[in-house]
């Protein structure tokens, strides 16, 4: 235990590197993001990251391990590496003939499963990130070129389709966070700006007002929106600290009246807005 707590690093540490992979039979899409979630609780390292997707023949799974074998003898250490090969004797192969830590995704969770429910799994590949459910993968892309098409009051034809509808000042989050919902959760998602003209009638604009229900406000505080907003329109009126105050308070006020509830994105993460909006609107997620 002493030496855990004695190896949190100060300021004056510099960080250890090491080389991290994801292998997968497919996208490596699952291995990244488990991986990364388990990574990122390391600070005081740097990750040397390499994604190897589509290792689905003996060849590919040779060449892995060679990858694997030169990058050890190279840095002196031998690399981390998580797996999702869903293919036993593939996995068992990295396993055993790669210098490596070797974090196998399927090995950890599906044989427990398989236990419990006392079934063999099917073991095939790509059920996660390929097209196993047709009508699920057009559904998220129609909710992909719907998000596009409804990107910052672009367009209101077709609204009512809409299952959420972001609003907010300018560059306060919508259209990153629109697209998050759409690519990752396949949900259809709008997004409008308020303006100072709607400031000025004090009421939402015509063009959403009917779908009120369906709105979700996102608010940021106005020194991080002046920051934001002097990276495009530098030294201008829209930028400068006074209008960001104006604008959030006005839409904020806006929002409180209208009863919209809102989120302050001033220092979440995309996925953090996305799934507070998800939270607190109730609508159902589907993960790809």
């Amino acid at each position: 235990m002493d030496e855990l707590v004695n190896a949190v690093p100060t300021a004056e540490t510099k960080p250890h590197r090491r080389t991290v992979f994801f292998i997968s039979d497919r996208t490596g899409i699952t291995a990244e993001m488990l991986g990364n979630s388990m990574l990122v609780q390391f600070e005081q390292f740097q990750f040397d990251r390499r994604t190897i997707p589509f290792v689905d023949s003996n060849e590919k799974v040779e060449d892995v391990i060679r990858q694997i074998n030169q990058l050890a003898e190279r840095d002196g250490q031998r690399p981390i590496v998580f797996t999702s090969i869903v293919d036993d004797e593939a996995a068992e192969h990295v396993r055993s003939e790669a210098n490596a830590l070797t974090l196998d995704v399927f090995q950890v969770f599906i044989s427990p499963l398989e236990a419990e429910l006392q079934m063999r799994s099917s073991h095939a590949a790509g059920r996660s990130h390929g097209i196993a459910n047709s009508h699920e993968y057009f559904a998220r892309m129609e909710a992909i070129n719907f998000t596009q098409a409804h990107d910052d009051g672009a367009t209101t034809r077709d609204l009512a389709k809409a299952q959420v509808i972001l609003v907010g000042v300018s560059r306060c989050g919508k259209t990153p966070t629109s697209l998050y919902l759409a690519l990752q959760f396949g949900i259809r998602t709008a997004n409008f700006p308020l303006t100072p003209d709607d400031f000025v009638d004090r009421k939402l604009p015509a063009s959403i007002r009917m779908h009120k229900d369906r709105l979700f406000g996102l608010t940021i505080q106005a020194e991080r929106l002046r920051e934001i907003r002097e990276e495009r329109r530098p030294n201008s009126p829209y930028a400068s600290l006074e209008n960001c105050r104006f604008e959030v308070r006005e839409a904020e006020h806006l929002m409180e009246r209208e009863r919209i509830p809102m989120v302050d994105t001033t220092t979440k993460s995309i996925e953090e807005i996305a799934t507070t909006v998800l939270h607190r609107t109730g609508l159902r997620r589907t993960v790809y």
